[in-house]
């Protein structure tokens, strides 16, 4: 028998993995390669990696071509809104936790400085942000977005919740914690001498207890202020609102488990990376120089905001600096528990920013979207 190219068809492969067993074949394929990622990322201690991993993963698979080409990867291969809903509860309860309420006391003591620290960082990316919406660099209010500093998870969620396209945000958003982060870490431990970050051994699975009902009654809740009120963003505001208010009456102490929380980042990674295609990651690749340049500048225009700090107040200059960081609270936090400067005036700085900029960040984006698109009209 005579073996011909009718007789070895390409399409044996793809007939093999239709239907279910495909799409389990590619779940196994993105669980597999999200958690090598998130393992890497974790060995070099970047911010973020529970959730970079798997975003990272479900873009290689998203834009890999075999969608259109070989029939491998299905187009529907995504998860319900529901689950990234919960998601965001969990991300939401989370942040709730790690916010310092008792921190916040001392904002009133040197209010004009805070609000002068605050206030300049927020201006000086919303700047930004215009420039690079203005020069269409990215569309809409995306660029706002993603140069707003807050926490990362919680500008995505509510620049997906307004209408701006996620997943350029999130690379803007992660590309900028990760630089501020790898210049926090340099300068406080090669310019200013602090130590180096040592990582802290983590319970992956403690035992359940009654802080981990607390964090389930904060994930509950805002899943009702999500699907049934409607709220944008309802299912990470609403536990992280309420749960940050309770925390300060002294109400609740909730604990999100690590497990639980790494779940929830695989989540929000998988969500953001399955939408990608190769168009986007073209579009971002080609903005990527004029995106690491706007943010060196926002670091540059902060480290300045410092400086000032540091000559008109009694305050080290490491401190005021990661107080001014426009990177993520959670690797700041980490960065100053390792040096010698004062936490307390540091994350004050940064909670407070991170609750002006869930206020503001909104009205700044839809400002911006509205005076470059009256600019492009007239």
């Amino acid at each position: 028998m005579t073996i011909t190219s009718e007789t070895v068809s390409p399409a044996v492969p793809a007939q093999w993995l239709r239907g279910p067993m495909r799409l389990g074949v590619m779940w196994l394929a993105l669980f597999g390669l999200s958690a090598l990622l998130a393992w890497a990322l974790e060995m070099v201690h970047l911010p973020a990696a529970l959730l970079l991993g798997p975003m990272v993963a479900a873009i290689t698979l998203a834009s890999s071509g075999l969608t259109s080409a070989n029939h491998v990867l299905p187009r529907s291969m995504g998860l319900p809104r529901v689950i990234f809903a919960l998601a965001q509860s969990v991300v939401g309860t989370m942040i709730a936790t790690t916010i310092p309420v008792e921190t916040l006391g001392g904002v009133l003591q040197d209010l004009p400085v805070f609000l002068f620290g605050v206030i300049s960082v927020i201006a000086a990316s919303a700047w930004l942000g215009y420039a690079l919406t203005k020069r269409q660099v990215l569309p809409g209010a995306t660029a706002v977005w993603g140069s707003t500093p807050g926490a990362a998870q919680a500008m995505v969620f509510l620049a997906e919740a307004n209408g701006a396209d996620m997943r350029l945000v999130a690379v803007m958003q992660y590309l900028r914690v990760g630089m501020v982060a790898a210049g926090a870490s340099l300068i406080a431990r090669f310019w200013l001498g602090a130590p180096e970050v040592a990582a802290e051994p983590i319970n992956w699975f403690p035992a359940p207890d009654f802080a981990l009902v607390q964090a389930l009654g904060l994930m509950a809740i805002g899943m009702v202020l999500g699907r049934v009120f409607k709220l944008p963003a309802g299912e990470f505001l609403g536990p992280l609102l309420i749960g940050t208010a309770l925390q300060g009456f002294g109400l609740i102490s909730p604990e999100v488990p690590h497990w639980m929380l790494a779940l929830a980042f695989a989540v929000v990674g998988w969500t953001i990376g399955l939408r990608f295609t190769k168009a986007i990651l073209l579009h971002a690749w080609k903005a990527l120089p004029r995106l690491v340049f706007s943010i060196l500048m926002l670091m540059a225009l902060c480290a300045g905001f410092a400086v000032l700090i540091s000559v008109t107040m009694d305050v080290d200059l490491l401190t005021a600096y990661l107080a001014t960081s426009p990177g993520g609270a959670d690797s700041v936090a980490v960065i100053a528990a390792s040096s010698d400067v004062d936490i307390a005036f540091v994350m004050a700085m940064q909670t407070l920013r991170f609750i002006l900029v869930l206020i503001s960040g909104p009205m700044i984006a839809k400002f911006v979207a509205k005076k470059v698109g009256a600019l492009a009209q007239g």
